[in-house]
């Protein structure tokens, strides 16, 4: 799949989580914690782009370890920013996030939120 691609997968998911967080009820009038998620095998590359996700102004959270079913390990963090339901903001945060991912190697995974009444 091309960069591209990826990313238009991305906006749409965008699109969609936060049509559905507003369907749901989610008070569209107050900012939202975002959690956007990333991974690696390698801790070493993941604190890289946690770095640079630091520096792009997201709060990076700690580096936790995951078992996987198949018994191997991942590495994981979260950059975390105050956002409205706002798809344009959620959609530049993607763009700048893939491009740490993409630079480091590492697998953006997405992001999620709390429902806020």
């Amino acid at each position: 799949m091309s960069n591209a691609e990826e990313k238009q997968e991305w906006y749409e998911f965008n699109q969609e989580t936060v049509e559905a967080l507003i369907e749901d009820g989610s008070n569209a009038n107050v900012p939202h914690t975002i959690e956007y998620h990333f991974a690696h095998s390698d801790f070493d590359i993941l604190e890289k782009a946690a770095v640079d996700a630091f520096k792009a102004g997201f709060e990076v959270g700690d580096a936790e370890e995951l078992m996987l079913d198949d018994g191997g390990t991942v590495f994981c963090f979260d950059a975390v920013v105050e956002r409205m339901l706002d798809v344009d903001l959620i959609n530049k945060d993607t763009d700048t996030l893939l491009t740490i991912a993409d630079k480091h190697k590492i697998h953006y995974d997405g992001w999620g939120t709390y429902f806020i009444e």
